[in-house]
């Protein structure tokens, strides 16, 4: 009985003493914690530069881990989630979430609508932080809002360990700015328009489970980042809205992209230079102009895309399949891609490369510089083309197509019609089934 009486109480001193991992305010159940980092994630099994992000297992340190996160809400600091201006609110919170010593979350709460004028949430934050979106972020759609800079909306500067999630929607009100693009009136000049959410110069990052639609230009572009996930995005625009590409990347590298559903007015995933180690898969695209790799060396300029992987896409009714896309006059390579495991439904132009790429209204000038297209494999590729060439390689006289391999190809025109194929200045291997052919 003595020892009852000693034992009972300390268990019940030590069970309330310890802190529940579940009690954390501003944190789901789909969440898990990183002790190590001292930092909410959502949970996910995954790895980036080595680290193992999503693992539960708790370590000696978990409980003065947990007690040390912070959790900012934008509410408490003016915004009122009614649709009236929250721009100032954001940023005070952010300012306070990015300053604080410990682990912080950062809460846009649930039903509540906020509407945000340009921002840039910057870097660096003096520890690691979770945003989680739960509710809608709205676009002014006063376009005197954005003259100080007109490409951007909602911008992620100079942050290392980020992740942004949550379930929520970003609205980019892009109508607006669709209906005074020179793309839709031959009679306006062009202008810029904003990209709806930027990642600069950010590392170690993940970005989950997010609506992203109606963007003014492009949907989401990454540039100058490294360690980069990306997953369960849905992005949506009208067919045609202009330029609204849906994952834009750009100088980045060590990304991955997957799980996401993307029907826009331009291309789904757009890769451009300066950007290594791209992986995409679970991808499902349409409308919009599909996957592509480029353009590449506008304007006479150097450009480099290489190890960029492609596995795993369904398109549907989109106005290109896979592409790698060049203009005359550039140089510097597009190597090591590959696209594989793929279903085309009524796709034009399944694959294609285009070193001849001109996206202006005056004719191209001729030019024997181009950017070198190499090393490229088209795997497992099946479906039906809209149009009656299903594959089209189309490169330069100076500097030919090199080591494209085509294995276990099968597209077909509407109606089970046979398809044709255009195979112009490359070199190409193919192997297993391969239909059109291009010997």
């Amino acid at each position: 009985m003595s020892l009852q009486t000693h034992f009972i109480p300390s268990l019940i001193v030590f069970l309330l003493s310890f802190p529940s991992y579940y009690s954390l305010p501003g944190i789901s159940e789909a969440s898990s914690y990183d002790a190590s980092a001292g930092r909410v994630y959502p949970w996910y099994p995954s790895t980036i530069q080595g680290r193992n992000f999503g693992s539960k297992i708790m370590s000696s340190k978990m409980g003065r881990s947990l007690a040390a996160v912070k959790t900012f809400n934008v509410n408490d600091y003016g915004a009122k989630g009614d649709g009236s201006d929250a721009t100032e609110a954001f940023n005070n919170a952010w300012k306070a979430a990015c300053s604080s010593s410990q682990g912080s979350v950062l809460v846009v709460p649930k039903n509540k609508n906020y509407l945000l004028k340009p921002i840039t949430f910057e870097g660096p934050c003096k520890s690691s932080i979770t945003l989680q979106i739960y509710g809608t972020l709205q676009a002014s759609t006063d376009r005197s809002a954005y003259s100080k800079d007109l490409t951007r909306w909602l911008v992620f500067e100079n942050v290392q360990n980020l992740a942004v999630e949550g379930g929520g929607t970003i609205n980019g009100n892009g109508k607006i700015w669709w209906e005074n693009s020179c793309k839709v009136n031959d009679d306006l000049s062009c202008k810029d328009a904003p990209t709806a959410l930027i990642f600069y110069n950010c590392k170690n990052l993940i970005v989950k489970n997010l609506k992203i639609q109606n963007s003014q230009k492009m949907h989401v572009s990454f540039e100058k980042c490294v360690g980069v996930e990306v997953s369960g995005l849905t992005i949506t625009a009208p067919a045609d809205s202009p330029n609204t590409d849906g994952i834009h990347v750009t100088d980045t590298q060590n990304i991955q992209i997957s799980s996401s559903v993307i029907g826009t007015g331009d291309d789904c995933i757009s890769i451009v230079s300066g950007s290594q180690k791209v992986q995409a898969t679970g991808i499902t695209c349409g409308p919009g102009h599909g996957i592509s790799i480029g353009s590449l060396g506008d304007g006479n300029s150097e450009a480099h895309v290489s190890d960029v992987t492609v596995n795993g896409a369904t398109l549907t009714g989109t106005t290109n399949g896979v592409r790698i896309k060049t203009w005359q006059g550039g140089s510097g390579s597009a190597s090591n891609i590959k696209f594989q495991n793929i279903e085309m439904h009524d796709v034009k132009n399944p694959i294609i490369i285009d070193q001849k790429y001109c996206d202006q209204d005056k004719p191209c000038k001729s030019q024997s510089q181009a950017v070198q297209v190499q090393n490229v494999l088209y795997q497992n590729i099946k479906g039906t083309s809209s149009s009656s060439e299903a594959i089209q390689i189309v490169c330069s006289e100076k500097f030919p197509c090199k080591g494209i391999v085509l294995q276990s190809i099968d597209l077909r025109g509407g109606g089970g019609k046979a398809a044709k194929a255009e195979c112009n200045n490359a070199k190409i291997t193919e192997k297993g089934n391969v239909s059109p052919s291009c010997t």
